[in-house]
């Protein structure tokens, strides 16, 4: 390990449970970062925001969809 890396290390040690627990998050994120799929799904949600405003789509509640999953699967 480089003394850099350990001292950061160090640092982020000392930090309070929350901070630490934000870092890692970022941290996280930073490693699932893909443009080409974050770019689709850009895509695909401007398509569906679109077909909602046009009424070609019609968005369902959280509940409706929890609903009809669970007849699907009874």
């Amino acid at each position: 390990m480089s003394t850099t890396f350990e001292s950061i290390e160090a640092e982020v040690l000392n930090l309070p449970n929350v901070d630490r627990s934000r870092l890692l998050d970022r941290l996280i994120a930073s490693l699932d970062t893909d443009r080409d799929i974050d770019d689709a799904w850009m895509r695909e949600v401007k398509l569906r925001d679109e077909e909602i405003e046009s009424g070609a789509l019609e968005a369902l509640s959280m509940k409706a969809v929890l609903a009809k999953l669970r007849d699907q699967h009874q």
